[in-house]
């Protein structure tokens, strides 16, 4: 195997929802691979300290993916600074937490699910993907290429489990919401529709599905997962690091329209 295929040295790596727990990883494997990066998110103070410590050159941008004014301002931010966008990963995105937790298990029921809340899930976990592939991506294609890797998620491929989320004693905490598996496998079908649309401009369009990551959740909900997935645990934030790598280089060169999924096994079942 030639290392090469992995080394990113000389690209310029855009990551949206940079200062969240995957976004943070997603910055690091790719900087440390060689490519700059640009780590954009909401808080710009948090990309920016997030920018000064990764290994390469990179820099912080605040955006806001369903402005489309602000994805043309990072993307004209990132032009000024490295003069391309070689890999652009569309990480951001919300899964909605309800404010009392007393309330989460009325209020999440499909029955009762909050309008707001579902267009909300729409504007940003798609929409948003949606204007950064189609202003940033449109550079890619005038360039002549480039990688674009949509996060997506296992709930975009099989639905949500909802024992996960209820007590030993019967007591459901709250409902995986509609709107989050809604919005991720259409992610899907839309990383599927760029692949085919902009193959022809050697612009890369795959979709990263990751399984559950361990980050504070209660001890038995962390166990009934780790009980559905073959290899016996929730992920750490660090497991994809190896997955987004490979999609954005060139050891990907011939992969395009496919979804990559990391999930223990999860969905095998």
């Amino acid at each position: 195997m030639n290392a090469n295929l992995f080394d990113l040295t000389g690209r310029v790596a855009l990551v949206t929802g940079a200062a969240g727990l995957l976004g943070r990883q997603h910055c690091d494997a790719l900087a440390e691979a060689g490519a700059n990066v640009v780590a954009a998110d909401l808080d710009l103070a948090a990309c920016q300290a997030l920018a000064a410590t990764l290994p390469t050159p990179s820099l912080g941008a605040a955006l806001n993916v369903t402005v489309p004014e602000s994805v043309t301002a990072v993307l004209d931010q990132t032009l000024d600074a490295y003069g391309r966008v070689d890999i652009l990963i569309n990480n951001a995105a919300i899964d909605e937490k309800f404010e009392s937790p007393a309330l989460a298990a009325e209020q999440s029921r499909f029955e009762n699910y909050p309008l707001n809340l579902w267009l909300q899930s729409l504007e940003v976990n798609l929409t948003g993907v949606f204007l950064c592939a189609q202003t940033i991506g449109r550079q890619m294609a005038e360039a002549g290429g480039g990688s674009i890797i949509n996060i997506a998620s296992t709930y975009g491929v099989v639905a949500p489990n909802q024992a996960l989320y209820r007590d030993l004693d019967g007591t459901q905490r709250f409902y995986k919401s509609p709107a989050y598996p809604t919005t991720k496998g259409a992610v899907l079908a839309f990383t599927r529709y760029l692949a085919a649309y902009w193959g022809d401009k050697g612009v890369r369009v795959n979709a990263l599905s990751p399984g559950g990551v361990q980050n504070g959740q209660d001890e038995g909900f962390v166990a009934r997962y780790a009980e559905q997935t073959p290899l016996g645990r929730m992920a750490q934030a660090t497991d994809y690091k190896g997955a987004v790598l490979f999609l954005a280089s060139d050891a990907s060169a011939y992969m395009t329209g496919a979804n990559l999924v990391v999930d223990g096994g999860w969905t095998i079942w």
